[in-house]
């Protein structure tokens, strides 16, 4: 199974790929796109609209992992977070991919045991167990391929948007 696990943000948006089964996992790719903070939020948004779907089309994966927006007391924060995860959405819909969600407590646990732990623990675990030469940077991208690792080894509701859209006769 190939998962486009995508740590969503509209400043930084983390993207990591991998390959595996239950117990097993690989690499194929890792980044983070960055977006213009002096630009409309519209044109980031079509900026990372634009990226993901290059990243989609590229890797072709099987399911996108998105992490679950967590709401806390920074409200502007969730808002920007909330579009990003929009976006994310709604090129996986045009693709036709499925989409999971998972919370960090969720992968956290999945890759380190401590649904708990800090970011350099996430980070260790997720170069430890793709078996990286460094770690990947920034804490988006391990973000991101530690999502990836979680649906690839745990599975999840997809949800499956395009057989939504299809059934009600929109685009596919």
């Amino acid at each position: 199974m190939r998962v486009l696990g995508i740590d969503p943000g509209l400043t930084r948006c983390g993207l990591g790929v991998v390959d595996g089964r239950p117990g097993r996992a690989g690499m194929v790719a890792v980044g983070v796109i960055r977006t213009p903070s002096d630009r409309d939020t519209g044109e980031r948004l079509l900026y990372l609209e634009d990226n993901l779907t290059t990243w989609v089309r590229r890797f072709e994966p099987d399911v996108v992992a998105i992490e679950r927006v967590f709401a806390d007391v920074n409200v502007a924060s969730v808002m920007t977070t909330a579009h990003a995860t929009a976006i994310a959405l709604l090129v996986a819909a045009k693709a036709g991919v499925p989409v999971a969600f998972h919370t960090p407590t969720e992968v956290k646990a999945a890759v380190t045991g401590d649904g708990r732990a800090g970011k350099a623990q996430v980070t260790q675990m997720v170069t430890s167990i793709l078996k990286l030469t460094e770690q990947p940077r920034p804490a988006d991208a391990a973000d991101a391929l530690a999502l990836a690792i979680c649906h690839t080894w745990r599975g999840g509701t997809e949800i499956r948007y395009a057989a939504a859209a299809a059934r009600a006769g929109g685009p596919r």
